[in-house]
This record gives C-alpha cells, structure tokens and sequence, in this order.
C-alpha cells in the first residue's frame, strides 16, 4: 500500500468527470465566441461596404446575408422552444435576475414598432417591385417573422439555465446576439446613407405617390424602435448565453421580494422635482419641434436651440449635483457589498459604461469643432457647456449607480417572509427567550445548524425576528436621489428618441466636420447614447429597491 502510494499516476488515468465537464464547458463557449466573431466581421464588412456607391457591393448583397442569418435563427429558435426546453431536466433553475419585466415589456413596445416598420417598408418597396430585386420585399417580411419569433422566444425562456444541449445552445444564442447586431449595423448604416443622401432613392425607381412617400417617411421615422430593439434582444440573449449550464445559488435571489413592501417609504421628494423636470422636458420638446421644423428663420431657430440647451444644462447640472451627493451619501452606508455571481448586474454595468462611450463621443467631437473655430456665439458657448456636463453627469451617474447595484439591501429588510414557512420553526416567538437560547457571544450559528440558512450572528437573528427599524436618513435621501434620477433619464431619454437632434439643427458640428463624418459620427453613437437613458432607469430603480 506504501509502494502504491508513492507511485505517481499512471499515464493513462482518466480525469475526473467534474474536471471534463469544465474543460468542455470553456471549449463550447469559446466555439461559440469564435463563431459570433468570425459572423460579426463578416456582416460588418458587408454592412460599411454597401453603404460607400464606389464599391461594388449593394444594398441586396446586405439584405441577403441577413435573410439567411434571421432564417437560421428562426429554426434553432423554434428547436429549442419545441425540443430542448422539454427534454427531461433541461431547465433545472432559472435565473430570476434576467429578463425583468421593464425589459420584456420594453421588448415587446419596440418589437410593436419594428413591425410596424417593416409593414411600412413592404408596403414601399412594393410601389415599384418592377425594378427592385426581390430580396428588398423578401428582407422586411423575414424580418418580421423573426421579430414576433425571437420576441415569444426571449418572453418564455429568457430566464432558463439550460443544461442540455449545451453546445448547440451556446452557439444558437451566439448567432442570435450576432444576428441582432448585424441588424442593427445595417440599420444605422440605412439611417446615415437616407440622412446624407436624401434623394438617392428615387433615381433608379420613382416614388412620386403620396401613399409611397408616407411608406418612406414612415420606416425611415420608426428606425430608431427598432435600432433599440435589436439592442434589447442582445442583452437579454447574452444572459441567457451565460447562464447556460449553470447552476443559481437561490441565497442571492432575495431582494425581488421586497418590492411593493420598499415602495411604501418615500418622501416624495425626488418623484415632485423629476415630474416638474419631466414636464418642463416635454414643453421644450414640443416647442423645439414646432419651431425648427415648421419655421425658416434662422431667428426662431436659435431661439429653439437656445431653449433647448439652457433646458439641458440646469437639468445635467442638477442631476450631477445629486449623483455627487449620493455618491458622498455612500461612504457613510455601512451595508455590504454583494459579491454573489450575477450576469445580469455584470452585464448591466457593462452595458452603463459601454453605451456611455456613444454620448462621449459626440461631446468630445462638439467640444473640439467648437475650440477649434474661429466664429464664436452664444449658441456655441451654451453648445459647449451643454457637452462638457453631459460627459460630467454620465461620469458621475456611472458612479453612483454602480456602487448602488453592488450594495446589499438593509439588513432590517432581509428578514423572512411573513407568507413563508419561518425557518427557524418558530410561530410565536419570544425575542428575550431566543436571546436566551442563541449560543455564546462572538459566535454564530453555522449553515449546518439550520439547513438552507446562511451563517447568521445571533444578534441579527433577533433583529430580524423583532422586525424592522425605522429607516435611517441615509436610506432615505438615496431613495430619493434615485428616483430624481430616473424621471429625468426617462425625459432625456424621449428628447432625442423623438427627434430633437441639436447635433443638425446646429450647423457648427456640420460645417466643421463635413456633410458625410458629422452625421456618420452621430448616427452610429447617438443610439448608444439613447439606450444608456433607458438602460439607466432600469438600473436606478433597482438602486431605488435595494436601498
């Protein structure tokens, strides 16, 4: 027996199955990033050669590579949907945290408008079919289908943790996610080419009926639902990618609960000063429309922009006040910070500092046309202040909102669910008599003692069994904070999402930089830019719960 165990193993040993599973596990996922990879370039290549006349790939060449990707998701969608997810123990758990109801609904509204979209591009596409390939009918009708498909597909599984089929899963999801962004690409590319080239259109096919030019104006107007369409159906699609195989620890899954019972204790507060924002938000942006769309003079015109830009300055500069305060309110928190496995708050943070790259990149592009030309006005002063708070407030914002989704709710509200059976095997519980019964002081009780409970101090068992305290001021004024911060997101989110575009109705930018690099330039960051507003909200109103 000595001998046997100083021998070393033999060559031939077999690992262990754990050991396999994890090896597999990391060799599916990156054939799947690899596959995502090598699809997204490919559309990328495509996409931003189709959009240049000078090179010898067209607008159809772009439509077909997308029919194709939508098709094959639209069939590895319904086999998961008809087979995978009834295979016996397929789902074993599912993630509560992914695919909130804000997220679905806000799917759902977008999925609404993209439909719309492609009955309105149809409907233009078929004034003039006689002269247009067929793949330019064939996309949008395609398109549809995989909108009300992948929209009924991420409503029903967007929380499952699959574990079988894994592979086929995992590369399922990864040309799912790559599908959307090459659709998205191709949509912005489409808006850019419309907004540059106005009339390119009507060269080789004339739209000369009215029923046409509404056709036109209107999948053109509805562009940007579904650009935030497709960038919904991403991220709840990379959630379900990495939560494939995976096993959830239920302890983390506690904060859920707590909501109608948190959205009691307010003050109110932060929800009056957000609503007059919202409101005064809205005023602006319907004189801004009225004013630049429907009036000539250039007079009227800056009187919009100057409304426009005041408006957002007192508003950035409030809310990076407030973010600074909150910030400042956080180094007095003594809750813990929740170092549980979470892909869908790892993805939320990304998605925060990813989308905010789209809105630094247009003020750092306005700052540098307006330092460096020579003609200076009022509008370019307000125009300059107005980029550097919008870089100020995303900063800060990020910050604040950041350390709030990493924070552990209180611990007076992590108490036991009065509807669920009580853990501890008590009904009528004496506070002083379980004191008595706790072991010893400095000690606590192990996971052991009572299965399914975290390691718990005795002082914080009868804490939670004596109630909750009353909340402390801290709590209070970042309740307050987020929501102030959530209604003003939601106005500038609308602003742009609706058509105030000061970047064009300001020609500093557009001169400086030209009729093609400006609007490329908004176009592709400015969606980014949108999403981060609506991405924000989500996020301060889980900041908002969990404080």
């Amino acid at each position: 027996r000595l001998y046997s165990l100083a021998q070393p193993p033999w060559p031939h040993q077999r690992p262990s199955p754990s050991a396999s599973k994890e090896v597999w596990k990391k060799g599916g996922r990156m054939f799947s990033i690899l596959l995502a990879v090598h699809l997204a370039l490919l559309a990328c290549t495509l996409v931003s050669s189709g959009a240049f006349e000078k090179i010898a790939v067209h607008d159809y060449d772009v439509f077909f590579l997308l029919t194709i990707m939508m098709l094959v998701v639209i069939v590895w969608m319904i086999f998961y949907l008809v087979s995978t997810s009834r295979c016996p123990d397929a789902i074993l758990c599912k993630d509560s945290h992914a695919g909130p109801v804000w997220l679905r609904g806000g799917l759902i509204l977008f999925a609404i408008f993209s439909l719309v979209m492609d009955v309105f591009k149809i409907g233009y596409y078929s004034s003039f079919y006689s002269c247009l390939s067929a793949i330019k009918i064939i996309y949008p009708i395609v398109q549809a289908i995989f909108v009300i498909v992948q929209t009924y597909f991420l409503w029903v599984s967007a929380k499952d943790c699959i574990h079988v089929h894994l592979n086929v899963t995992r590369c399922g999801l990864m040309l799912t996610l790559t599908t959307n962004l090459a659709v998205w690409m191709s949509a912005v590319t489409d808006e850019s080419v419309h907004k540059a080239h106005s009339n390119s259109s009507t060269e080789e096919c004339n739209c000369n009926s009215q029923i046409c030019q509404i056709f036109k104006n209107g999948y053109f107007w509805l562009y940007p639902f579904n650009i935030e369409y497709s960038l919904f159906a991403s991220a709840m699609v990379y959630v379900m990618w990495k939560n494939v195989g995976r096993f959830i620890d239920h302890h983390s899954h506690h904060i859920h609960r707590l909501k109608f019972r948190l959205f009691r204790r307010t003050f109110f507060v932060g929800i009056v000063l957000g609503l007059i924002i919202l409101v005064s938000g809205l005023g602006v942006l319907i004189v801004y429309e009225v004013r630049v769309n429907s009036s000539n003079e250039s007079s009227k015109k800056k009187e919009a922009l100057t409304m426009y830009y005041i408006f957002n300055i007192v508003c950035l500069g409030l809310m990076s006040l407030v973010c600074i305060g909150g910030s400042v309110i956080y180094r007095f928190d003594k809750r813990d910070m929740d170092r549980h496995k979470n892909p869908t708050r790892t993805l939320d943070v990304a998605l925060l500092m990813g989308a905010a790259l789209g809105q630094y990149a247009i003020s750092y592009y306005s700052i540098v046309a307006i330092v460096a030309s020579t003609a200076r006005d009022a509008i370019s002063a307000l125009n300059l202040i107005y980029a550097l708070l919008m870089i100020a407030q995303h900063t800060f914002q990020n910050v604040f909102i950041i350390e709030g989704l990493h924070r552990q709710p209180p611990k007076e509200d992590r108490k036991r669910d009065p509807h669920q059976k009580d853990p501890y095997g008590l009904t009528f519980v004496n506070v002083n008599a379980v004191s008595l019964r706790v072991p010893d002081s400095g000690s606590t009780l192990a996971p052991s003692t009572v299965p399914g409970i975290e390691a718990i101090h005795p002082s914080e068992l009868v804490q939670s069994l004596a109630g909750p305290k009353k909340m402390n001021w801290r709590r209070k004024f970042l309740r307050e904070i987020s929501m102030f911060l959530l209604l003003s997101n939601i106005i500038l989110w609308i602003m742009p999402a609706f058509g105030a575009r000061p970047q064009f109705d300001n020609d500093k930018e557009l001169n400086f930089y030209g009729d093609s690099m400006w609007p490329a330039i908004v176009d592709i960051c400015l969606p980014f830019g949108i999403f981060y507003r609506m991405h924000a909200v989500a996020s301060l109103l889980e900041v908002y719960i969990m404080s």
